[in-house]
């Protein structure tokens, strides 16, 4: 298996996923007072509902993944809490912000202080944490999105400045899922590692794939502003007899695999995530037919909306038809792009390709070596079943080669490359 270290970029990239953090509730709290003061109270209320789902739904997911761990917290700042009072943060919905705090702690031991982390310990909290923000990009951004294009549209606020702003929006998320394409390739072998430029085309498709779906729902939103909450429902209801049938694997729990199909459900009505181990060659294919299908419906039905209805902001004809049209072909670049990746930088594997020399990643047993040796100082309270330590030359732990495997993130990796 490939010893991925975390570099610098990684690092890099840590810290402006951080500052997308805390600029995003800066923008929430923003929006939320901004709509309070105009006693827009139905858009306020909408908002608060998608923030507090998104939280609660993040919290969830980081408790679970908690208990399945057996409690075990890699860093000092996680370690700070006991087990009632990290039982007590994700209750008042503050869980997720202290591993983003352990995953900044411990990344500036290493990148800053240049200090070794002898099991990969940055990179294994990263992998959880990439999951937890993608995941709030898809249930709280991307929404959060969609009402703000509605609002603009509704009111004919369509300025460059609304336009950039919403550019941000969806690059923010789009960041989100290069982040999560970026902590899988820890599971690549060396000759299979990629770099920054299959990153970049990553992130350039999913921006053009997620800006056309938000837009045109958005648009749809704009003109049947009651009829978007149907056609969400009804999607997802279909997306998520598609992912139960699909017989995933990923949580430890009946019930935690419920509500990460439910959670699939609500990624694949913005965007596709992979979720078996499989070819899903025709069922992407079939995916994103259906997606391109709605997005040119929802663009048609807007265009005659806005020749037919009496609205205090409408569109010419021609207006509207380049608008429509846009959305569409943007979609399709997309696609365009997403095709060009596959065939030129997604590396295909097999398991065991992708496993490497090791398969024991993957277990859940701890496994040291005949000498009982203690790995120091970032692990020393690592003691649990779940994760495994692997072993040097001759049985012996070395502080170059011992690092940590997260078995959540191991199977979407296979997802994903397999």
């Amino acid at each position: 298996m490939s010893a991925f270290k975390f570099s610098k970029l990684d690092c890099f990239l840590t810290y402006v996923g951080l500052t997308f953090l805390l600029s995003d509730i800066g923008l929430d709290i923003w929006t939320a007072v901004s709509l309070y003061q105009e006693e827009d109270y139905v858009y306020l209320g909408i908002l608060i509902f998608a923030l507090l789902g998104s939280s609660m739904l993040s919290q969830a997911y980081s408790w679970l993944w908690y208990t399945y761990d057996d409690f075990v917290r890699v860093t000092k700042v996680e370690r700070c809490l006991s087990l009632r009072q990290l039982k007590a943060m994700h209750f008042l919905q503050l869980g997720v912000y202290f591993r983003h705090a352990g995953v900044v702690e411990i990344t500036s031991c290493g990148c800053i202080a240049k200090t070794q982390d002898p099991v990969d310990a940055a990179v294994f909290l990263t992998h959880d944490l990439s999951m937890l923000r993608l995941i709030e990009a898809f249930s709280e951004s991307a929404p959060q999105l969609v009402l703000m294009l509605t609002i603009m549209l509704q009111r004919g606020q369509l300025d460059p400045l609304t336009v950039l702003k919403a550019l941000g929006s969806t690059s923010a998320i789009a960041f989100s899922v290069t982040t999560y394409q970026r902590s899988l390739r820890s599971f690549l072998p060396d000759k299979e590692e990629q770099g920054i430029g299959s990153s970049l085309i990553y992130f350039i498709w999913n921006l053009l794939l997620i800006f056309s779906r938000l837009a045109a729902i958005a648009l749809f939103a704009s003109i049947l502003p009651c009829f978007v909450f149907t056609h969400f429902i009804c999607s997802w209801m279909l997306l998520f007899f598609c992912a139960w049938r699909s017989k995933t694997s990923f949580m430890d729990s009946p019930g935690g695999e419920w509500l990460y199909q439910a959670t699939v459900a609500l990624i694949w009505y913005f965007d596709w995530f992979n979720v078996v181990d499989d070819r899903t060659r025709y069922k992407t294919t079939l995916y994103h037919g259906f997606i391109l299908l709605d997005i040119s419906l929802i663009c048609g039905l807007w265009c005659w909306r806005m020749q037919t209805q009496s609205a205090s902001f409408k569109v010419p004809l021609l207006y509207a038809c380049i608008i429509a049209f846009s959305v569409v072909a943007f979609y399709i670049f997309g696609l365009i792009l997403k095709i060009i990746y596959y065939k030129c930088f997604h590396p295909n594997l097999t398991k065991k390709e992708l496993r490497g020399d090791s398969t024991s990643a993957s277990e859940k047993a701890v496994m040291f070596s005949a000498s009982s040796v203690v790995v120091e100082d970032s692990v020393h309270h690592i003691s649990d079943r779940r994760y495994t330590i692997e072993d040097g030359v001759d049985g012996a732990v070395s502080h170059a080669d011992t690092r940590f495997s997260n078995k959540r993130m191991r199977k979407l990796a296979e997802n994903f490359y397999t």
